[in-house]
């Protein structure tokens, strides 16, 4: 049989054991804006590429405060991003009404993942087409975790998601014993380089196509502005550009 007979519906396995919903979902992650998650000992951090679909239009945000030290960034769908955005933010706020206190970071992970698997099991509903970086901190230190449209999540050193994200992953690769020694500026830097690693030749960073977030015990989760140009400079005239092969999307 054909396969528009097994894709009409999220429930509905192929014969060969697929569920091409969820693989849709995992695509439109795949063709999203690059987003990079890196901690050391103290920091977490988020660098992303901010994109507008027109020159009329400004740069959508791609790094969203979920609460006073959780952050999140996203690829894939912005609607999908901004509703589980905000199933966050209730949870966050919910907890810290009954606890007094910040929900530690494992738990809201588990809380998301499951939210996410669950769209992929019921007939009336579709996978959210969307990957998810969650950056935060607790007592137990800096976390990143990266969620896909199928549920699963990872408690990640490092890592990167959407387009050409293959580029970014291998810089990360290559450089990860750095990074628990880094400051906080240093590891941002290097969430800088891999994100300039994935982008075509003829594509320059801006403080206007970049996004930084931070977050660290002493202060809350912080979107940087003013500091993002001062970040993109240090590194000019670096060479991070990709291995020939490496990524087959633009950003």
């Amino acid at each position: 049989m054909f396969r528009n007979n097994y894709d009409h519906d999220v429930s509905i396995w192929s014969p060969e054991g697929r569920l091409y919903q969820v693989e849709f979902a995992m695509e439109a992650v795949k063709m999203g804006a690059l987003s990079v998650g890196i901690k050391n000992a103290n920091e977490a951090v988020l660098v992303s590429v901010k994109r507008s679909s027109t020159d009329l239009s400004v740069y959508q945000r791609k790094i969203v405060e979920i609460d006073p030290l959780v952050g999140i960034s996203f690829s894939g769908l912005t609607a999908d991003a901004k509703l589980l955005a905000r199933f966050l933010r209730v949870e966050c706020l919910s907890y810290r009404y009954g606890h007094d206190t910040c929900m530690p970071i494992e738990r809201l992970a588990e809380v998301l993942g499951r939210k996410m698997h669950a769209a992929t099991q019921m007939y009336n509903t579709r996978p959210y087409g969307v990957g998810i970086l969650l950056a935060g901190w607790d007592p137990l230190g800096p976390h990143i975790y990266e969620f896909g449209p199928t549920g699963n999540f990872l408690d990640c050193k490092a890592m990167a998601i959407g387009g050409r994200c293959q580029s970014a992953r291998t810089y990360l690769e290559r450089n990860m014993n750095l990074f628990k020694e880094c400051d906080r500026d240093e590891i941002i830097r290097h969430g800088v380089r891999a994100l300039q690693s994935t982008l075509p030749r003829d594509t320059l960073l801006s403080n206007m196509n970049v996004a930084i977030g931070v977050v660290q015990q002493l202060n809350p989760f912080t979107i940087l502005n003013d500091e993002v140009y001062d970040y993109i400079n240090s590194i000019d005239g670096e060479e991070h550009r990709p291995d020939p092969g490496c990524g087959d999307r633009n950003i």
